[in-house]
């Protein structure tokens, strides 16, 4: 059984979306295919509409005299969630990466990666505005950004310096693949906060140790 067949409201809603990953279906069809009855079926969707996971993608008219039937399908923003690939391939991708390029070139493509990473996450237009703001709004505006990815992230007020630090890291197995995968993460809190960033990451010796991002905004800028 694949993970989110477990994780996603357990074993009844992981079969409902297994099926609906196959194509659109009525509640009754659902229903039949499960073994289940329709009530049980509709409590089961409306969680997984509430969660964005599926949607009712159109009305069917079976040209007779019963009732229009709803169609659901599963939403194409939560396509991402099933799948196991992203990490195994980004690790493959960074080990091509490495043969092909020295770490100066590396360096230069993550922090490419991180300005086009805020330019998607953080908008443009909030990026201009980020003048008129103090340091510290900043600074919270970057952990906001770093959680929403999958992090962590509390902001440590110091003297001299805000830090945001995680409790772990949304890309630890990259990292841990190349540790130059952090410039892309400093890249994308220097663009939220419109000042440069030290990176002060935590990573294990051991190589399947904890990873844990740190990054350090000095209060002057």
């Amino acid at each position: 059984m694949r993970w989110w067949e477990r994780s996603l409201g357990g074993r009844a809603r992981g079969r409902i979306i297994a099926l609906l990953r196959r194509g659109e279906r009525t509640v009754e069809e659902l229903a039949h295919d499960l073994g289940v009855t329709d009530n049980a079926v509709r409590a089961q969707l409306a969680t997984l509409e509430g969660e964005g996971v599926v949607y009712q993608s159109r009305i069917r008219h079976s040209g007779g005299v019963g009732k229009p039937a709803a169609m659901f399908a599963i939403a194409t923003s939560a396509e991402p969630l099933f799948s196991a690939a992203h990490a195994p391939v980004l690790r493959a991708l960074l080990d091509a990466l490495q043969l092909r390029m020295s770490g100066a070139e590396l360096d230069a493509l993550f922090r490419d990666a991180g300005r086009r990473l805020a330019a998607a996450t953080v908008g443009d237009s909030a990026r201009r505005r980020r003048a008129d703001r103090g340091i510290e709004a900043r600074v919270h505006d970057a952990a906001r950004v770093l959680t929403a990815l999958g992090g962590e992230v509390d902001v440590e007020r110091t003297p001299g310096a805000f830090f945001l630090r995680g409790h772990a890291c949304p890309l630890s197995d990259a990292v841990r693949t190349e540790r130059r995968v952090c410039r892309a993460m400093t890249q994308l809190v220097s663009e939220a906060t419109g000042t440069p960033v030290k990176e002060c990451c935590e990573r294990s010796a051991d190589a399947a140790g904890p990873v844990r991002c740190c990054f350090e905004v000095r209060r002057s800028a």
